[in-house]
C-alpha cells in the first residue's frame, strides 16, 4: 500500500483494499452488461442521487474508504460532494479520487445519444474542470487523474499542461492518469518518465486489469515499485465476469473456480485482482446494494496459487478484449 498518509488507513486491510466507483450511478446510461436489470426506469437525477448515497453509505459501513468519480460521470462528483458535505465527520478518513479530460455530453439520456462524452486533454479543459471538481466536491480531490490516457495524449508531452499538473501536485494532490486500450502498458511506462524541473509529475495510475485483460500487469508493478498509487478499474470487465453473463465455454474456468471456492463469480474476479501485489485499490462498480455486498465478499478470500493459475486461462489478446469492449452498448 502507498505510504501516502491520505491513502494508507487503519482498519481491516483486506476491505480497505477495495474502493467504490460511481461511473454506473452518476448518469442514466453506461456500458455495463445487464444494466437494464440493475436500474429501474426511474433514472432521474433525484433517483440516482439517492442510489449513489445509499451505495456510499453501505460501502462506508463495510469499511471501504476509497471513492472514485470523474467529471464525465454525469453528476457523480456532485453526488459524492453532497454525501461528504452531509457527513463532515468522515473527512479525515475518506479518500476521493476523480478524473478530468472528458466532458459529459449525453444531457442525462441513457440511449439515442451519438456521443456520451468527449475527450480533450488540454490546458483549457484542465483549468475548467479542476475548478468544477473543486466546486462539486467542496475541496480538492485527494487524487486527480487525467482520464483515459492513450499513447497520443498531450498529457504526456504538453509542457504547459504538465506544468499545471505539477502545480496541482505541489498543492498536495496526488496527480496521475487513468489508462484505456491495448497500449496501457506503453502509456504507464511513458508516464513514469515524465518530469517537470527534474521531478516526476505523476504518482498514481488507474488502469483496467481483469482476468480477461491482464496485459498491463507488469507495467503496473513497475509503477507500484516507483511509489505510485495503483488503482484497478473494470475488474469485472464491464459485467462480462458477472455470474449472469459468465456463460459459454470461454468462461468455464471462472464458473468452475467459483463453484470450487464457493463464492459468486464477481467476488472471485475482484479477489483475483486484489491478489496482485501491486494493486493498492480495486474498484467495485456496483449499481445495486446486492451487487456491492457480493463484490465485497472478495475481501474475505485468499486465492490459492493453483486457483489463480487456472483463472489465467481466461485471458484474451488485448486487442480482442478492447475491440469487444468498444462494441458494448450504452444502456
Amino acid at each position: 500500500m502507498s505510504t501516502d498518509p491520505v491513502i494508507e488507513r487503519s482498519g481491516n486491510p483486506a476491505i480497505t483494499k477495495f474502493g467504490l466507483g460511481t461511473a454506473a450511478v452518476g448518469r442514466p446510461g453506461y456500458i455495463t452488461l445487464g444494466r437494464d436489470r440493475d436500474l429501474p426506469e426511474d433514472r432521474t437525477v433525484e433517483a440516482l442521487r439517492a442510489r449513489t448515497h445509499a451505495l456510499l453509505d453501505a460501502a462506508w459501513a463495510a469499511g471501504v474508504r476509497y471513492f472514485d468519480t470523474a467529471r464525465s460521470y454525469g453528476r457523480a462528483e456532485e453526488f459524492v460532494g453532497a454525501w461528504l458535505a452531509a457527513r463532515p465527520e468522515l473527512a479525515r478518513e475518506v479518500v476521493v479520487g476523480s478524473k478530468w479530460g472528458y466532458t459529459y455530453t449525453a444531457d442525462w439520456r441513457a440511449s439515442g445519444v451519438p456521443v456520451h462524452e468527449v475527450k480533450e486533454h488540454t490546458v483549457e479543459v484542465f483549468d475548467r474542470q479542476i475548478e468544477q471538481t473543486r466546486v462539486a466536491l467542496g475541496r480538492n480531490p485527494h487524487v486527480y487523474l487525467v482520464h483515459s490516457v492513450t499513447p497520443d495524449s498531450p498529457a504526456l508531452t504538453d509542457s504547459k499542461l504538465l506544468a499545471r499538473l505539477a502545480a496541482l501536485s505541489a498543492e498536495g494532490v496526488r496527480v496521475g492518469l487513468s489508462t484505456s486500450g491495448p497500449a496501457q502498458a506503453q502509456v504507464v511506462r511513458a508516464a513514469l518518465e515524465v518530469t517537470v524541473d527534474g521531478r516526476p509529475v505523476f504518482a498514481a495510475v488507474q488502469s483496467t486489469w481483469n482476468l480477461l485483460e491482464p496485459s498491463a500487469g507488469p507495467a503496473l508493478a513497475e509503477a507500484h515499485s516507483a511509489g505510485w498509487l495503483v488503482v484497478v478499474k473494470e475488474a469485472m470487465a464491464n459485467g462480462r465476469l458477472a455470474g449472469r453473463n459468465a456463460v459459454g465455454p470461454a468462461m468455464a474456468a471462472l464458473r468452475t473456480a467459483a463453484a470450487v471456492v464457493g463464492v459468486p463469480e464477481d467476488a472471485l474476479a475482484l479477489a483475483a485482482a486484489a491478489a496482485r501485489p501491486w494493486a493498492d485499490i480495486v474498484l467495485s462498480g456496483a449499481a445495486t446494494l446486492d451487487q456491492l455486498a457480493s463484490n465485497l465478499t472478495a475481501a474475505e478470500l485468499t486465492l490459492a496459487p493453483d486457483t489463480l493459475a487456472d483463472l489465467a486461462a481466461l485471458a484474451e489478446p488485448a486487442a480482442t478484449y478492447w475491440r469487444t469492449r468498444a462494441e458494448l452498448p450504452w444502456e
